[in-house]
């Protein structure tokens, strides 16, 4: 008789494999996808072989921590899931009457007027300014447990939208997933590892494209300066692609910053890979005649064929199925002239931004889910040490 096919990922021990699978029968939802059943089945799979492997007890209180952080994270951020969201960087120690604090509460107030919400560090100076900016209703808090100068800021403290994170990395991960732009104030080391992490996962394709706007104070030169370095040292001597300067912009308007990240998503969606092609959703697709001059300008981007129009396939349909598609065999190098292909798609086909609308109002205004107005003081406060 033969022996059914073994799983790609389970222990040793069948006992032990039968037990797991009980336990998720037991714990899945009626409506929950098999897939999911099958990821979080390799999730206790892993955290038995890291007991079987002998794992010191240090290493397992940093797994322990970063997947409660990390779950956490994930059902706060999910009842807003809807609504795109600027991540702002800065110093914690810019003073309210300088001029780069006053044009974080600028650019806040402006970019939840056009329906966004803001996320930052939760900190005082720059994260204090957007959060002020952005209002309580309209702000996120993913803040880093330091022993100085990292207590929330008076706008997010106490919100259920504040996040408390052990380690950076794990924090890291989620404002890259959240995420739909990012805006850089001036700041220290920490806003340049922001800044310059960003960039390396968008070029490395390692995340999603997202407009980056570096924004100084009017008529600073901070980031100007820093633009100048990156030119310089980094694209002329050819350790970055030329073309990877368009992957950000610097300015000193406000003005300038909302424009770059709405006009971003003004035909533009999202993308992702499906069997192996990169598929850009829009809003309006181009024509003919648009589509051939796209395929003349960017034939660069390609390992192969021409970029053309696509409809949803069964392997993409479960996100946006009404939206158009263009579909391309993109070479995975050339990032900074795919940004520019999508610059160009806003060009070709504009559409206007959404407005602030009901549909924002009635997710604010909706109660959170059951067990989710406080924070869980095992999942946000616990203590690791």
């Amino acid at each position: 008789m033969a022996s059914s096919p073994r799983r790609p990922y389970q222990l040793p021990i069948p006992e032990l494999n039968d037990q797991i699978d009980a336990l998720l029968a037991a714990a899945r939802r009626e409506s929950t996808h098999p897939a999911d059943v099958e990821l979080a089945r390799q999730i206790l799979v892993t955290g038995l072989n890291l007991l079987r492997d002998g794992t010191s007890r240090s290493e397992l209180k940093l797994v322990n921590s970063a997947l409660k952080e990390l779950r956490h994270a994930f059902r706060v951020f999910k009842p807003y899931a809807a609504i795109r969201k600027v991540a702002v960087f800065g110093s914690a120690r810019t003073k309210p009457v300088h001029p780069d604090y006053v044009q974080a509460t600028e650019f806040s107030e402006r970019i939840v007027r056009a329906g966004w919400m803001v996320i930052t560090g939760a900190g005082d100076g720059i994260m204090g300014a957007a959060q002020g900016g952005a209002g309580r209703d309209a702000s996120f808090g993913v803040n880093i447990r330091l022993p100085f100068e990292q207590q929330a800021n008076v706008t997010i403290a106490g919100d259920p939208k504040l996040i408390n994170f052990r380690y950076f990395f794990s924090r890291k991960v989620v404002f890259v997933k959240e995420a739909h732009a990012i805006a850089l104030f001036p700041g220290g080391f920490g806003t340049h590892d922001e800044g310059f992490e960003a960039l390396t996962l968008i070029q490395t394709g390692k995340s999603e494209m997202v407009p980056i706007v570096f924004v100084d104070e009017p008529g600073g030169s901070y980031w100007r300066d820093w633009y100048d370095y990156v030119t310089t040292h980094l694209a002329d001597r050819g350790l970055i692609d030329p073309a990877d300067l368009n992957l950000f912009c610097v300015t000193d308007s406000v003005d300038r910053a909302v424009e770059e990240i709405e006009g971003f998503y003004r035909n533009y969606h999202s993308s992702r890979y499906v069997d192996g092609r990169l598929v850009l959703r829009l809003h309006v697709a181009p024509d003919d005649r648009e589509l051939e001059a796209l395929n003349d300008e960017f034939a660069g981007l390609l390992e192969s064929g021409r970029i053309e129009r696509a409809a949803a396939t069964s392997s993409d349909e479960s996100e946006m199925p009404h939206l158009p598609r263009l579909r391309l065999h993109f070479n995975r190098r050339a990032i900074g002239r795919l940004r520019s292909l999508i610059d160009r798609l806003n060009a070709l086909s504009p559409v206007p931004a959404p407005p602030f609308d009901a549909r924002r109002r009635a997710i604010f205004d909706a109660p959170l889910p059951p067990g989710q107005a406080e924070a869980e003081e095992d999942e946000s406060e616990w203590e690791v040490g």
